[in-house]
């Protein structure tokens, strides 16, 4: 029987109780990258190169939602100062791509997402470099021996993965020489088959000897450009010679006594801290969690959300964004006058925040009480699927969230970071102190999975496992406008009753509800005591250290 014949569809039956430990904690998508983490906490080092570590193992692991060749955003809790510090590891478009070459390709009012110029430049590596220089313990060569390990032993494929790995092989790999090396056989590797990637391991060594310099300079970024050109993009090797992270001032709203805190854009954060405001002024935990009085709430504060959110997302550095304004609690009340309880509003349109004018999250917590929320991506399973040869990574494809209508905030440009969807996230309580790291990644699904387990936690008072395992809704694509899709384990009597009020519908199960995100949370109580979940809809979980 070959490799995808074995390969069932997930019922999404089973139970899981939350892991509660002391110490230290590390939870992720791939109990592997997950045990990754937990030995780096073990060998001292501290939540960053946990995360880091974990983040690697993860490209090893499920390479087809992560890895090195594509960008990673982190939040950091410091335990002794209280203050919350964010890492922006995104790329910029190369210098020669910009608006005109891409309607000159025919590209007008979209452009295909596996296309060659949908690569930027990949942020991870240098991102994971500077996590650990700034806020790390150990050597870059230590944090990525384990993921070396895993890439030249091999490990067993886990079925979800597996699943995902099958699906990319003719739309993504078989694009470029190089995805071979992503393949068994021309084959994606079946669940339980150990499954070896040296050409990664390779590039691992690399940058554990010589720093993300290995990476951007050099024989891996000459494979880089190589392949891009190759398939018609125009990004070069100074592109990736130029390439830098930034530390950005973390943004954040008050919700039920506690601090939610999100990366600034081009980050989607803002999206679900647009939310959270106008679901402050109702109080949800007054209806049922899965009946339709609640579930209208939250959709229609994600329209809203959506609405300034793609609008107004996008680089900073190429123009100012009303940030404050937007996250105002004066906006948030105009805003809140467009919610009619009793009808859904799909025609949502952005609004003005002006007074005058006009996208594999995991998470770490280590025994000293800090935390790291670290999303790392490929953006569409494995981004472009162009492999540089000899390497065994792929490219993303995160410059297809670039907008290419005249004018807008988001539209592509020489040198720009787009519209980003990975978020990661993070709740200290009242008194400054952690509460904890969480996230649920999974393109547009993002800030729609932050608003609900937000809310499972804060108005329900869920421990982190229940929160993850509720069943969810998304808005598809991310657009205010359009389908609701929702699990197919909600209640029929909610869905009818939803769809009297207008909300057009689609219920989702077996393979279909992996789109609705796959969440890791970690709480931290006061005393210590640690709260791990894992999302179901993934095959990780949650490790404590010790």
């Amino acid at each position: 029987m070959s490799g995808a014949e074995r390969v069932e569809a997930p019922v999404f039956l089973s139970r899981r109780s939350p892991v509660v430990a002391r110490g230290g904690m590390v939870a992720s998508s791939q109990p592997l990258a997950s045990a990754a983490g937990a030995r780096i906490l073990r060998e001292g080092g501290n939540a960053a190169d946990a995360a880091v570590a974990t983040a690697a193992a993860l490209n090893v692991t499920e390479p087809g939602s992560t890895g090195i060749g594509g960008d990673c955003f982190a939040l950091f809790y410091d335990a002794r100062s209280g203050a919350v510090t964010g890492l922006n590891g995104s790329g910029r478009a190369p210098a020669a791509l910009d608006l005109e070459r891409l309607r000159s390709r025919g590209f007008d009012r979209d452009w295909p997402p596996y296309d060659a110029h949908t690569v930027t430049v990949p942020g991870a590596c240098a991102g994971w470099e500077d996590t650990i220089a700034q806020r790390g313990r150990l050597s870059l060569a230590q944090v990525l021996t384990p993921a070396i390990e895993l890439a030249e032993e091999g490990y067993p494929v886990a079925p979800l993965t597996a699943g995902i790995w099958r699906g990319a092989v003719e739309r993504q790999l078989s694009t470029s020489r190089g995805g071979r090396e992503l393949l068994i056989d021309g084959r994606a590797p079946a669940p339980g088959e150990i499954f070896r990637n040296p050409t990664l391991a390779r590039t691992f060594r690399r940058v554990a000897e010589g720093g993300a310099e290995a990476f951007y300079r050099g024989e891996i970024a000459a494979a880089i450009a190589a392949v891009v050109q190759e398939h018609g993009g125009v990004l070069e090797e100074e592109d990736l010679a130029a390439h830098h992270s930034t530390w950005d001032e973390p943004i954040s709203t008050e919700y039920r006594g506690h601090r939610i805190w999100e990366c600034p854009p081009n980050g989607q954060g803002l999206a679900a801290l647009l939310a959270l405001n106008l679901l402050r002024g109702f109080d949800p935990a007054a209806s049922e969690a899965l009946g339709p009085e609640r579930l209208h709430l939250l959709i229609e504060c994600m329209r809203l959300a959506f609405a300034d959110a793609r609008h107004w997302v996008s680089d900073p550095a190429f123009g100012a964004i009303a940030v404050e304004e937007l996250l105002s609690e004066s906006y948030a009340q105009v805003r809140r006058k467009e919610i009619d309880p009793g009808r859904a509003n799909p025609d949502a349109k952005r609004g003005a925040p002006f007074a005058s004018s006009d996208t594999v999250q995991l998470a770490c917590v280590d025994a000293e009480g800090n935390a790291c929320s670290f999303i790392n991506s490929n953006y569409m399973g494995f981004g472009t699927g162009l492999v540089p040869e000899g390497f065994g990574f792929t490219l993303q494809n995160r410059g297809h969230n670039f907008s290419l209508e005249d004018g807008h905030p988001n539209v592509v440009e020489p040198g720009k970071r787009p519209y980003h969807t990975i978020i990661p996230g993070l709740i200290t309580r009242a008194d400054g102190s952690l509460y904890g790291p969480f996230g649920v990644m999974g393109g547009f699904m993002q800030p729609q999975g932050h608003l609900q387990v937000v809310v499972a936690m804060l108005d329900d008072g869920c421990d982190p496992q229940a929160a993850v395992d509720r069943p969810r809704f998304q808005l598809s694509g991310g657009r205010a406008s359009g389908v609701v899709e929702i699990e197919d384990a909600v209640p029929a009597g909610t869905l009818e009753a939803l769809r009297q009020r207008g909300h057009e519908l689609k219920a989702v199960g077996g393979w279909g509800r992996i789109t609705f995100g796959r969440g890791q949370i970690i709480r931290r109580d006061p005393d210590g005591v640690l709260w791990g979940g894992s999302d179901p809809r993934a095959d990780g979980c949650a490790l404590p250290s010790a």
